[in-house]
C-alpha cells in the first residue's frame, strides 16, 4: 500500500510550492485542449452521467442470452460501444470547455474542493500558531512586567506582515523575477482573481496560506530579544528583514528560484523559516547585548504549556498543509510531525532527569518544539522511522546548543530561538538528505550523498547570508529609531509601562474601611470611687 506514496508526495509538494498556474495558462489552443482532455478522460476514466449509463447498459446486454449464430457479433459489440461511450462524452466535454467562459470553466476544471478545504483549515492552524500560540508561549517565560510587550510584538507583527504580504511580499516571493528575488508584476495582488488557480486550489488561498508562514517567521525572533528592545525598533527591524532575508529566501526555495533549480528540498520551512529566523535572532541578541538580569524568569508555566499545545496542533497545518493537497502526502507529513515532536520531548526529558534528577515541564515543552522545527523541512520526504530518528537527534543537539554552547559563548538568546529553531531547522535540513532516502523508507530518489551535500551547502549559504543581512538591518534600524535598546531604568522596571503604558496584571490598591465599616471603639474602663 505504501509503494505509491513515494512517487506522489514530492510531486505534490513541488507543484504546490513552485508553480503558480493561472487561468490564462489553462486556456490553450483548441486542438491541444481536445487532445489533452480526451487523453485525460481515457486515463482517469472520467465520463459523464450519460456515458456511465451507456456503459452499464452495454454490460447488461453483454450478459443477456443470445442465439448461437449471433454470438460473434455480441462478443464484439461491448468493445465497440464502450469505445464510443468513452470518446463521444470526452470530445463533447472538451468542446464545451472551449465554448464556455474561459475563467469559470478553467477554475471548475482544476480546483479540488477537498484540497481547498484542507488548505483553508491549514491556513487557520498556522495563523493560530502566532496568535495566540507563540505569544502565549513566550509571555509565560518573561517577567510579569514584560508580558504585554511580548504579546504586543506578536500581534503587531501579524498585522504588519499581512499588509506587507498583500502589497508587495507575495509578488517578490512568487513572481517570475530572477534566481534571487521575484518581481513587481503582482503587487497588490493585481493578477489574483476568482479564476486564478494554483495547482488544485484557488490562488487567493495560496496567497493566504503563504501569508501565515511569512507572519510567523519574524515573530519567532521576538524570543531572543525580549525585555530590552524598543517596540519601534522591533517593527522596523522586522520590516527591513523581510525585504532583505525572507522574501529572497522564499523565492529561491519555493518560488522556483536558484536553490530550487539546484535541487534543494525544503518541504515546509526548515531553510525559509527556521534557519533564517534562528540566525536573525542570534545576530539580534548579540547586537543588543545581555539583559541586566540575564535569567529566564518563568512567571506562568501554565501559559507556556498551553502555548506549546497550540503550536503543536498548529504544526499539523504547517507541515500537513504544505502538501497542498488532502491526500497521502498530508497524512504522512502530519504523522511525521507527531512522531518527531513526541520523540524529541522524551529525549529532552530523559536528559533533564539524568542531569537534575527531576522531570521538567518546561524541558518537555522546549523539546517538543525542537522536534517540530527539525522535522519541518523533511516532513513530506521521510517515513515514520525517519521522523523518529530526526526527533531523537534534534532533542540532543538542540539541547546542547541551548545550554552548553550558549553558556560557553555567553550570548543572551533569552528564550532559545537560535538553539531550538535555528539549530533544529539546520539539523532537519541536513538529515533530510539521509532519512529521505528510500534506504530509510524515505520518498526522495536522489542519491543520499548527493542530496545531503546539496542540503548542507544550502543550509550554510542561508546561514551566512542571513547573518550578514540581519546585521545590516539592525544597524539601519538603529539609525532610524535612534537606538534599538530601551533605557536601563525601563529594562529594570519592565518594558510594558515604558513602551505601551499597560500592564498584564493591574494591582489594585488596598481598600481602606469607611467610617461606617470601622469597628466600634470600646469605651474606656471606669473605676467606681466610693462616696465619702
Amino acid at each position: 500500500m505504501m509503494c505509491a506514496v513515494p512517487t506522489l508526495m514530492p510531486t505534490a509538494a513541488k507543484v504546490g510550492r513552485q508553480q503558480t498556474v493561472r487561468s490564462r495558462a489553462v486556456r490553450v489552443a483548441a486542438k491541444p485542449a481536445v487532445r489533452q482532455f480526451v487523453a485525460s478522460a481515457f486515463r482517469t476514466n472520467v465520463l459523464s452521467k450519460g456515458a456511465v449509463a451507456k456503459r452499464a447498459s452495454v454490460a447488461v446486454r453483454a450478459q443477456a442470452p443470445v442465439k448461437a449464430d449471433e454470438a460473434p457479433a455480441v462478443q464484439e459489440a461491448p468493445v465497440a460501444k464502450s469505445a464510443v461511450a468513452k470518446v463521444v462524452p470526452a470530445v463533447l466535454a472538451a468542446a464545451a470547455c472551449l465554448v464556455a467562459a474561459g475563467p469559470a470553466s478553467a477554475t471548475a476544471a482544476t480546483v479540488v474542493a477537498a484540497d481547498t478545504a484542507w488548505i483553508l483549515t491549514s491556513s487557520a492552524l498556522v495563523l493560530f500558531m502566532t496568535i495566540p500560540g507563540l505569544g502565549a508561549f513566550y509571555a509565560g517565560l518573561v517577567k510579569k512586567s514584560s508580558m504585554v510587550s511580548v504579546l504586543m510584538q506578536c500581534f503587531a507583527c501579524c498585522c504588519m506582515i499581512s499588509v506587507m504580504w498583500y502589497t508587495v511580499g507575495y509578488s517578490l516571493c512568487f513572481g517570475a523575477g530572477n534566481g534571487f528575488i521575484g518581481d513587481f508584476s503582482n503587487v497588490f495582488l493585481k493578477n489574483v482573481t476568482t479564476a486564478s488557480v494554483n495547482g488544485t486550489i484557488p490562488e487567493a488561498l495560496w496567497v493566504l496560506f503563504q501569508m501565515t508562514f511569512a507572519i510567523i517567521t519574524p515573530a519567532l525572533m521576538i524570543g531572543s530579544f525580549v525585555e530590552r528592545m524598543k517596540f519601534n525598533a522591533v517593527m522596523t527591524y522586522f520590516a527591513l528583514w523581510m525585504f532583505a532575508v525572507y522574501f529572497p529566501a522564499c523565492h529561491m526555495v519555493w518560488g522556483d528560484g536558484l536553490m530550487a533549480q539546484l535541487g534543494v528540498l525544503d518541504f515546509a520551512g526548515g531553510i525559509v523559516v527556521h534557519i533564517t529566523a534562528g540566525i536573525g535572532a542570534l545576530v539580534g541578541c548579540i547586537e543588543l547585548g545581555k539583559r541586566k538580569e540575564n535569567v529566564m524568569a518563568v512567571n506562568n508555566l501554565m501559559l507556556t504549556c498551553l502555548g506549546t499545545g497550540m503550536l503543536w496542533v498548529g504544526w499539523y497545518g504547517f507541515n500537513g498543509g504544505s502538501a497542498v493537497a488532502a491526500g497521502s502526502g498530508a497524512a504522512f507529513a502530519a504523522l511525521a510531525t507527531q512522531i518527531s515532536a513526541a520523540t524529541a520531548a522524551c529525549v529532552w526529558l530523559l536528559q533533564d532527569i539524568k542531569e537534575s534528577g527531576k522531570s521538567s515541564l518546561l524541558g518537555m515543552c522546549t523539546g517538543s518544539i525542537a522536534g517540530l522545527a527539525a522535522v519541518t523541512p523533511a516532513a513530506g520526504f521521510i517515513s515514520p522511522l525517519g521522523a523518529l530518528c530526526i526527533g531523537a537527534i534534534s532533542g540532543v543537539v538542540c539541547r546542547f546548543f541551548s545550554f552548553t554552547v550558549k553558556e560557553h559563548f555567553d550570548y543572551d538568546d533569552s528564550l532559545d530561538v537560535f538553539g531550538v529553531h535555528g539549530v533544529g531547522g539546520f539539523v532537519g535540513t541536513i538529515l533530510l538528505g539521509i532519512f529521505g532516502n528510500p534506504f530509510f523508507g524515505g520518498f526522495n530518489n536522489v542519491p543520499m550523498l548527493t542530496q545531503t551535500g546539496i542540503q548542507i551547502a544550502a543550509a550554510l549559504a542561508t546561514t551566512l547570508y542571513t547573518a550578514v543581512a540581519s546585521y545590516a538591518c539592525l544597524k539601519l534600524t538603529g539609525l532610524i529609531c535612534g537606538g534599538i535598546r530601551v533605557p536601563d531604568e525601563a529594562e529594570v522596571g519592565g518594558v510594558d509601562e515604558y513602551s505601551h503604558g499597560e500592564m498584564i496584571y493591574v494591582e489594585e490598591p488596598p481598600v481602606l474601611p469607611t467610617v461606617s465599616q470601622a469597628a466600634p471603639v470600646p469605651a474606656p474602663a471606669t473605676t467606681n470611687i466610693p462616696a465619702n
